[in-house]
């Protein structure tokens, strides 16, 4: 009984200390004073005190970053441009309090989630077109017509924001990417990408949207490939060079949105039977829910790429025949064998020839200067054939000597069959001499080791020959007038020494060096070789010079405009001239 009367005594003392009085006598008969309604009232002021301090400090982004799973977005948004506006102005849009009201019960919802393990490791926020769109922020962006990115893209808000796309209405955040692996809220290309390319066609068939000059300016400078300089404005709009002639692999990647990423979200079987009504699904998540493309679809990538290195490999297992087509296919699966196992090396010898690099021919390297200049094939090969089999065995695009005119004007115009013709004639009469020097051979009287020797010599000339003629040696006349000069000079020794009658080819344009006069420069007006030069400190006759020794026994040519003097050129001159 003590111990409860002192328990009872303590309540008396602790409510009368706040201000409530109790009557002698009973144990809760109370007197409220004036110092309880002051205590009251603080309280009250405290708790609203710590309320809307609460309230301030959960609009902060450190509040944000509280929770773990919010680091790499709070760091995406500490380092981007964004760093100065809180989070809240951009998830939080402008509206109505009840809004904002039902915000903060959302916001605190994901307090209690944290706080129960019951949350997502990866959040989602919506963020609205009017957040980014209100004053202060990018309200003017509608109105500043075309702007330039940093990586020199033209490109206007308004009708990207306010017209429907390719049937889609895009949101701020569809190019605008939420989050970006250490970025916030930057353009995510990928967006764009989806947009022009996806279902524009492959390769050489590729018709952006828009067009390449609807986002691209054309380079003002000069460029300077090799020993030879380009302007862009010329070939496109002089010429009317299309850009995918020497940019053709730019695109990569085809944009799928694979069902099995619906999963990631999604498991109601009624929304997951939606997958192919693409208006539905775009209308809910890019137009009503602002999701980023990227979230469904896979990459696709944009970009020129540079010239490689070396001669890419085509016998490797990823390049396979393209599915047939045509109604008597309509049925058939794509195939999916290896067809390399069966056709090996398709093209190797022109990859050779116009990249120059013929290492095992033992030829120096000597690319063509449209290699160097990055010129795809479909450069010259786009004249279309066709035949009663070719929806079976396919069809091969062939060069067109009008390609020589589309990019370098009217003056170019039959070079490319004047090569062939020339080259032919070469060949022909390269072969003829080895045939008479194998016939030398069989009937002389050398050794069977000398024999053999001068065997594998004339063979090694005769694969020059092959090599040139089955690679085309037009896709290249540099290297190509290089292997013949070779191939002549091993049958003139091999001639030489069994005393075989072995034609003298060495006038030949292809063999003297003097090809490039003869094949184009007197077609466009170069007048090459001058009356006369300085050398050695002394004027020569060099048109005489070179119309009776032809080129090469003076200078090196290598590619374009690359002439140099040879080594020992000197003691060259010393053979006929004191």
């Amino acid at each position: 009984m003590n111990t409860e009367n002192g328990r009872i005594s303590a309540w008396r003392r602790w409510l009368e200390a706040i201000g409530i009085q109790l009557a002698p006598g009973t144990p809760w008969n109370e007197v409220f004073q004036t110092r309880f309604l002051v205590f009251v009232g603080f309280c009250a002021f405290c708790g609203l005190f710590l309320l809307a301090g609460f309230a301030k400090y959960s609009t902060s982004p450190t509040f944000c970053n509280s929770c773990h799973i919010m680091a790499p977005y709070f760091k995406a948004w500490e380092n981007s441009k964004h760093k100065h506006v809180a989070c809240v102005e951009c998830h939080y849009p402008p509206s109505a309090p009840k809004t904002l009201l039902w915000k903060k019960f959302q916001a605190m919802s994901q307090v209690v989630k944290y706080v129960t393990r019951t949350y997502s490791s990866k959040p989602f926020a919506e963020v609205e077109d009017s957040s980014c769109l209100r004053s202060g922020c990018h309200s003017e962006r509608l109105l500043q017509g075309r702007v330039v990115s940093k990586m020199g893209i033209r490109f206007d808000h308004r009708p990207h924001i306010t017209q429907v796309r390719r049937g889609r209405q895009l949101r701020c955040v569809s190019c605008h990417s939420q989050v970006v692996v250490g970025k916030h809220i930057e353009v995510t290309y990928d967006t764009c990408y989806l947009c022009h390319f996806k279902g524009r066609g492959e390769g050489k068939t590729l018709q952006p949207l828009g067009g390449c000059l609807g986002c691209h300016e054309l380079p003002a400078n000069d460029i300077r490939v090799g020993n030879m300089t380009y302007r862009h404005k010329d070939f496109v709009t002089k010429q009317g060079v299309s850009c995918g002639n020497c940019h053709l692999e730019v695109v990569r990647g085809k944009g799928e949105a694979p069902e099995e990423r619906c999963l990631i979200c999604h498991n109601q079987p009624e929304k997951l039977a939606r997958y192919g009504d693409i208006p539905f699904i775009h209308e809910n998540h890019v137009t009503k829910h602002n999701i980023a493309c990227f979230h469904c679809h896979q990459e696709m990538s944009h970009g020129a790429q540079e010239a490689p290195e070396k001669v890419p490999s085509i016998t490797g297992a990823s390049e396979r025949a393209p599915a047939p087509s045509g109604p008597a296919h309509a049925a058939m699966p794509t195939l999916t064998f290896d067809c390399s196992y069966c056709h090996q090396s398709k093209h190797a010898g022109q990859l050779e020839m116009y990249s120059g690099k013929a290492a095992s021919l033992g030829l120096p390297e000597m690319p063509s200067p449209m290699f160097l200049a990055n010129v795809d094939c479909v450069g010259c090969h786009y004249a279309e054939t066709s035949s009663e089999s070719a929806e079976f065995d396919g069809v091969t695009d062939k060069a067109s000597g009008q390609a020589c005119v589309k990019c370098h004007g009217p003056k170019f115009k039959g070079i490319l069959e004047e090569t062939k013709a020339e080259l032919t004639k070469t060949l022909d009469q390269v072969s003829a001499k080895s045939a008479a020097v194998r016939e030398g051979l069989g009937k002389s009287a050398l050794k069977d080791n000398e024999r053999k020797a001068l065997l594998v010599k004339v063979s090694q000339a005769d694969r020059l020959v092959s090599f040139v003629r089955s690679a085309h040696g037009d896709h290249n006349i540099y290297l190509a007038s290089e292997a013949i000069r070779r191939a002549d000079r091993a049958l003139t020794d091999a001639g030489a020494k069994t005393g075989a009658e072995a034609a003298d080819l060495s006038g030949l344009p292809l063999i003297s060096g003097s090809y490039c006069a003869t094949l184009c420069h007197q077609s466009v007006g170069v007048k090459v070789p001058p009356e006369t030069v300085k050398a050695f400190g002394k004027v020569m006759p060099h048109k005489n010079h070179a119309e009776m020794m032809g080129c090469v026994n003076c200078h090196d040519i290598g590619t374009h405009k690359s002439v140099p003097l040879r080594k020992g050129v000197k003691a060259k001159c010393a053979e006929c001239h004191q």
